[in-house]
């Protein structure tokens, strides 16, 4: 199954959408990436929260628009929280997205998220090595960074949301979004992006707010990754390296519209 390319229209259609209904997003994220993934969310026009005591968390989650359950700094005290957030998010009827990171390497983390595709995630994002992996398959890896493909994991990814109703992102040099039966193409983006920690992590906050959007869930998520994408071109044009990069990034995505994506 070939994949289609996103329609650009679609994706200003869809952040027309995201800006103007603000959704309130709760990041369950890595310790290393908690500001910046705020910040991207506020320059898109989110409005984020981290709130991780197990108590707190699973009462937030029943009140935000959408939950992201991110792996990156995992603990045990940590995970029963998580399971306490996403109970109560699909008890209310929330979507959650699940960011997988170095899924495949370390046990813990691996066995805690192939336990959570029981729970019903609304999206799962992740790079090559980590969807694979997720999906049963052979995987490289090395930590956080795939050794794989995102094209040599698009079957995965298809077999994955087939398995749990999500929507799978599987990001790389082009991103693939697919239901298991549809699949959307997303180019753009560029390298620098990936000696920056945290765009990968804040992708994954974009797409859990997207997935509260009305619409096509499959088109909102890749409107997330395009998103993204364009933005961090505009901001390599506009920097000399990794420092320079954030600052101009972040004012990409604030300066972002319907017109320049279309």
């Amino acid at each position: 199954m070939q994949p289609d390319l996103l329609h650009r229209a679609d994706a200003a259609h869809a952040l027309q959408h995201f800006r103007t209904l603000s959704p309130l997003v709760h990041c369950m994220t890595n310790d290393v990436v908690q500001t910046f993934t705020a910040n991207v969310l506020l320059a898109l026009g989110a409005s984020p929260a981290m709130v991780i005591d197990e108590q707190e968390a699973a009462q937030f989650s029943a009140i935000a628009d959408a939950l992201l359950i991110n792996v990156g700094t995992l603990t045990a005290d940590r995970a029963r929280a998580m399971r306490a957030a996403i109970d109560s998010a699909n008890t209310a009827g929330k979507p959650w997205t699940l960011d997988p990171v170095a899924v495949g390497a370390l046990t813990f983390r691996s066995d805690f998220c192939k336990e959570l595709l029981a729970l019903r995630p609304a999206a799962i994002r992740g790079n090559a090595s980590e969807i694979l992996a997720l999906a049963g398959m052979s995987a490289g890896g090395r930590g956080v960074d795939t050794t794989d493909h995102a094209q040599a994991a698009l079957p995965a990814a298809q077999a994955l949301a087939r398995q749990t109703q999500a929507v799978v992102a599987v990001t790389g040099e082009v991103d693939y979004v697919t239901d298991g039966v549809r699949t959307l193409a997303v180019t753009g983006g560029d390298p620098l992006m990936t000696r920056v920690v945290g765009t990968g992590c804040a992708l994954s906050a974009v797409v859990a707010a997207s997935c509260a959007l009305p619409g096509d869930r499959l088109t909102s998520v890749a409107a997330a990754c395009s998103v993204m994408a364009q933005a961090g071109s505009r901001a390599v044009a506009a920097s000399t390296g990794p420092g320079s990069f954030i600052p101009a990034f972040l004012d990409a995505l604030y300066a972002l519209n319907g017109e320049d994506v279309a």
